[in-house]
C-alpha cells in the first residue's frame, strides 16, 4: 500500500514537472511588434500613428492554455510621419510624455479557440491611469523561425479604448472622438 502511494506521489510530481516544462518565456521582438492607433479627424479622415519603441515578455504554456504578457511602450517614440504632429501628441494636450514617459499593458486572462489565442484581457496603464481592456485576435500562430532557429508566437490584436478614461480630453469640445482604435501586431521569440 505504501509503495503504491509513493508511486502515485512520484507520478503526480512528474506530471506537474512536465506541465511546468511546457511554460516558456518569449521575448517581444521589437522589429515585428507594433502598437498603432487610429482616431477620426472631424469625421473626414483618420489620423494614424504608432509607437516605435516597446519591450516585454510573454509567459506562454500551450499545453495548459495559459499565458501572461508584460509590455512596456515608450510613449515618446510616437511616430505619425509628421514631426509637428508628433510633438503635439507628446505635449500635455495629449500623452504628456514628460510626465508619463511609458505606457504598460499586462494581462493573464487568455481565451483560446483550439490552439489559437482569440482574446486577451488585461490592464492598460496610460498617463498614470489603469483601465481594463480586451484585445481581440484576428490572427495567432506559432512557428519555427528558420533564421532564428527558435519558436516564435504572435498575432494581430485590436481593441477600442475611450481616451477620456485616461484623462486625454483635448479636442472633445470641438467634436474630436473619444474612441481610439488600437491595433497591436506582436511577435515574441522563445528564450
Amino acid at each position: 500500500m505504501r509503495t503504491s502511494a509513493l508511486a502515485l506521489v512520484a507520478a503526480a510530481a512528474l506530471a506537474a514537472g512536465a506541465a511546468q516544462a511546457q511554460s516558456a518565456t518569449y521575448a517581444i521582438d521589437p522589429t515585428h511588434t507594433f502598437v498603432t492607433f487610429e482616431i477620426g479627424h472631424f469625421g473626414t479622415s483618420t489620423n494614424r500613428g504608432r509607437f516605435d519603441k516597446k519591450e516585454g515578455t510573454v509567459q506562454f504554456d500551450k499545453t495548459g492554455k495559459t499565458a501572461k504578457v508584460d509590455l512596456t511602450i515608450d510613449v515618446a517614440s510616437i511616430s505619425t510621419g509628421t514631426a509637428a504632429f508628433d510633438k503635439h501628441l507628446q505635449s500635455a494636450d495629449f500623452f504628456d510624455t514628460a510626465k508619463f514617459p511609458t505606457a504598460k499593458f499586462t494581462a493573464d486572462k487568455f481565451v483560446f479557440n483550439g490552439d489559437k489565442v482569440s482574446e486577451v484581457t488585461g490592464m492598460l496603464t496610460l498617463m498614470g491611469k489603469t483601465n481594463p481592456v480586451v484585445l481581440k485576435a484576428s490572427l495567432f500562430n506559432c512557428y519555427q523561425n528558420p533564421m532564428l532557429k527558435r519558436e516564435v508566437c504572435g498575432g494581430d490584436f485590436e481593441t477600442t479604448i475611450d481616451r477620456t478614461a485616461y484623462g486625454m480630453n483635448y479636442g472633445i469640445q470641438w467634436g474630436f472622438p473619444k474612441d481610439v482604435r488600437l491595433v497591436v501586431q506582436v511577435e515574441a521569440v522563445k528564450q
